[in-house]
């Protein structure tokens, strides 16, 4: 059934993006060129744009209850995030398909050729790129699953809870603390106000999976792509056995050369997109962190505790795979210098200047930002760890006072 299930969701014609293109196309973040459903994808985007708007007049609301302001911290900044992504993307959306349009013909370049290392390089990466979009898709939607199912957990499993819902001492557990402009203390209320917020966490999820494994599988793309350009460099001139013609020589030079102009061209593209999405999330990400952390240390209930540790194992997940990815594409830049001094370069003479043309190009590093502050590393990560803890020190000591 599920691989049924995942074949559907693949595309010849792009044989790495394939499922993630789709994903995108699902949840409305690549528009169709259909007017009626352009307009239909917009209304859905609008409408969850407002419900992260009454999560934000929320705040007020609830700013004297510490344990509701903190729940409502945690998913409102969550929420505004993936707003910030959707609006960026469609903003930024010509751009968005070019880099797409240009991983998969590199993509598909690369796959027509007979060399067995490249053939299994290529065949690993993307069965890498499956797995954790798969991974990410399912770590997303059960914590969707886990904030929708939460209230209805706790008023069935917790008779006082559910004694004092009925006495009217205990409000309702809202899926998603939002204002909304009627009383939704009264069931009829509760039940309308929970159907909006459980759809608003049901189409928050497909953003948040449709753009970020997106971008997850286009940075594993260009790290790919950095590795198979380093094995062509050392290919240029044949082995000392077999030599190649000058005249393919000077082919092969050109060609790594301009692939490698494309990839820093269109890497650039990718950064100038990311980039600015990347630096509010880490400020979102780190009081987010924080905030969790300190609500597992307060909770009482050991089901609840789970459940927000969970939250807080996708916090930490969503980020460190970005930090991740984007370290191998720095580390497989870095790399790439050593490509043409693999190659057999002392055997010919002639094409020493073009060599150090080539080599001159390789040095320009190909890494992705967190705005103009940061580079997107792991080093960058445990940074963002170290100032989370910091955060939660600091709001468990003002708490004991």
């Amino acid at each position: 059934m599920y691989t049924k299930v995942f074949n559907r969701l693949e595309n010849p014609k792009r044989p790495l993006l394939g499922p993630n293109v789709r994903a995108l196309q699902f949840w409305g973040l690549l528009f169709p060129k259909n007017t009626f459903k352009r307009y239909f994808y917009l209304t859905m985007h609008i409408s969850v744009a407002v419900f992260t708007a009454t999560e934000i007049i929320d705040v007020w609301f609830v700013k004297h209850n510490m344990n509701l302001l903190l729940n409502n911290l945690k998913i409102t900044m969550l929420a505004t995030m993936s707003v910030c992504k959707v609006f960026t993307f469609l903003y930024w959306q010509k751009t968005w398909k070019s880099i797409i349009d240009y991983v998969t013909k590199a993509d598909v370049a690369q796959r027509t050729t007979s060399d067995d290392k490249k053939l299994l390089l290529i065949t690993k990466y993307t069965i890498y790129c499956r797995k954790i979009t798969f991974f990410y898709w399912s770590l997303m939607y059960t914590t969707v699953i886990i904030v929708i199912m939460t209230p209805i957990f706790k008023y069935f499993f917790s008779p006082n809870y559910r004694d004092n819902v009925k006495n009217g001492t205990e409000t309702y557990l809202e899926v998603v603390s939002s204002w909304v402009p009627f009383d939704k203390n009264n069931f009829a209320g509760y039940l309308i106000a929970s159907v909006y917020q459980s759809y608003a966490a049901i189409y928050g999820g497909g953003w948040i999976t449709s753009f970020d494994t997106n971008a997850m599988v286009i940075m594993v793309f260009f790290k790919t792509e950095l590795e198979l350009l380093r094995i062509d460099c050392g290919d240029i001139f044949g082995s000392e056995k077999v030599r190649v013609p000058d005249k393919m020589i000077s082919e092969r030079l050109k060609n790594c050369h301009k692939r490698h102009v494309e990839l820093i061209k269109y890497s650039t593209l990718f950064n100038s997109c990311l980039s600015p999405i990347m630096l509010l999330y880490m400020c979102v990400c780190s009081v987010m962190l924080c905030v969790t952390a300190y609500q597992i240390t307060i909770e009482k209930s050991a089901a609840q505790r789970f459940l927000t540790t969970e939250y807080l194992v996708f916090g930490v997940a969503q980020l460190f795979i970005y930090c991740w990815h984007s370290n191998d594409v720095y580390f497989a830049s870095q790399d790439l210098r050593m490509g043409p001094y693999e190659s057999t370069w002392w055997l010919h003479r002639v094409h020493r200047k073009d060599l150090f043309i080539l080599v001159a190009q390789f040095s320009k590093t190909v890494v992705f930002s967190a705005g103009p502050f940061t580079k997107l590393t792991v080093a960058t990560f445990l940074s963002i760890l170290k100032g989370a803890y910091s955060y939660y020190t600091l709001l468990s000591q003002s708490q004991m006072k």
